[in-house]
């Protein structure tokens, strides 16, 4: 089928999200786990209970999305074509020793591609794409990291990505260019590279850039890309990611976009960005993924240091502490009324009640699995968590570490999260996209 009969498809029936569609990087409900129905395979290797998988050109660590039929994956080609490194102004006095000017990586000095593809979550096969932008990037990254390391987010009509530096851009689901942002270039600490994942709400796209240079938070229209609101921020360089908060109030209701940085964990009137209240601070390089339910939020970082706690979600208010093992990469997981997360990257996993943080399990080690990036996810009372390795390990939900379930290996590093929609496991390799599902 055309292009062209896909546009007109969408518009005569429009893509509505369903509970089993995973239209945010941390899943359906923003916590890391799969819809009540959904239950992927427990083995798989290269050759067993794959249905499909796809080369993926350049390289990328963003999570994909998947609506409906439609599977979305964000890259970054470099097209090895020389160009201007773009210059970003400083003051005259500033250090070039300091931690916020020093860097230890290089640019490349050459052209990158910052790609938008739209595949057929049945068959892998290709719908769409889209370069969002082709640039020289600035500076250089991790050795680990990548330029297309942010998550897209999607309401179920319009697909939003950033690219940090590269833009901001927004997509229908069938592939038509909506608007685009230059939101400005990022300085990230010690030139370790840029993750940009934005917050989509009732017609809002929410993007954070904290960096270190001057840090904010914009509230934009999805429609038009036009500027709501947009608020500084006095936050060095994070990698987090927005959380929509809805409260019920005496007064009415109200929206909270939370966002937690190295100085505070702080929390903004969704329609005006006026800042409601201000609560604990993280560790330096803050990257994990705040957890909201049931009034309360769930934050934490693990950078060289263990910090975090409940907050209360009207009021910021801190209700407990988290005393030991919290991510540096990974977000955290929360099924019933426990927590999971691993200690920094290491696969030593911690547990603990959500009524007071007493701890259920603590940093109990993770067999089989080593350096870990991606963030768990869970499906019908299983946690599945892949390493940087290819090794997905699968364990029960529960009180105690037991027997894993099941030990996977793919042949290549992965750093994405997991998708899990219906039966199917989706794994976003180095190389690959995978599709998993039993053999029938």
């Amino acid at each position: 089928m055309s292009r062209g009969w896909l546009l007109l498809l969408g518009l005569l029936f429009p893509t509505t999200l369903s509970a089993g569609d995973w239209p945010h990087w941390r899943g359906p409900t923003r916590d890391g786990r799969a819809a009540a129905d959904a239950d992927p395979p427990l083995k798989w290797d290269t050759k067993t209970n794959i249905r499909w998988k796809v080369a993926l050109p350049g390289k990328g660590s963003s999570t994909p999305l998947l609506i409906g039929k439609r599977l979305f994956v964000t890259t970054a080609i470099d097209t090895g074509k020389k160009g201007e490194i773009p210059q970003v102004p400083r003051p005259a006095d500033a250090d070039p020793d300091s931690v916020r000017y020093k860097r230890l990586t290089k640019p490349t000095g050459t052209v990158h591609q910052f790609l938008v593809l739209c595949l057929d979550a049945e068959t892998g096969k290709e719908l769409w794409k889209h370069v969002a932008a082709e640039r020289v990037p600035h500076e250089g990254i991790h050795p680990t990291h990548s330029y297309a390391a942010g998550s897209p987010a999607t309401d179920g009509k319009t697909l939003v990505v950033s690219f940090g530096s590269a833009g901001t851009h927004a997509y229908s689901i069938e592939g038509k260019h909506l608007w685009s942002r230059d939101l400005g270039l990022l300085e990230t600490r010690l030139g370790w590279g840029e993750a940009v994942t934005p917050a989509l709400h009732e017609g809002k796209v929410f993007v954070a850039h904290d960096h270190e240079g001057p840090s904010f938070l914009v509230a934009m229209d999805a429609a038009t890309g036009k500027t709501i609101w947009h608020k500084q921020r006095d936050e060095p360089s994070a990698w987090t990611t927005p959380v929509i908060v809805p409260l019920s109030q005496p007064q009415g209701k109200r929206t909270l976009v939370v966002l937690p940085g190295h100085r505070q964990t702080r929390a903004y009137d969704a329609a005006t960005g006026e800042l409601v209240w201000q609560s604990l601070g993280l560790t330096l390089n803050t990257i994990p993924t705040a957890i909201h339910r049931n009034g309360i939020i769930y934050v934490m970082s693990g950078y060289r240091e263990v910090k975090g706690g409940a907050l209360d979600a009207a009021t910021g208010k801190l209700l407990w502490r988290f005393t030991s093992g919290t991510p540096y990469v990974p977000s955290p997981l929360l099924v019933g009324d426990r927590l999971y997360f691993t200690a920094a990257n290491e696969p030593r996993l911690t547990s603990v009640r959500t009524t007071d943080g007493s701890i259920v399990i603590d940093r109990v080690p993770l067999p089989r699995l080593r350096q870990l990036y991606a963030s768990p996810v869970e499906a019908k009372g299983r946690i599945y968590l892949p390493d940087r390795e290819g090794t997905t390990l699968v364990f029960a939900a529960g009180d105690k570490l037991g027997e894993p379930l099941a030990v996977n290996r793919l042949e290549e590093c992965i750093d994405a999260s997991p998708v899990i929609v219906g039966k199917r496991l989706y794994l976003r390799g180095e190389k690959h996209l995978w599709c998993i599902e039993e053999s029938k």
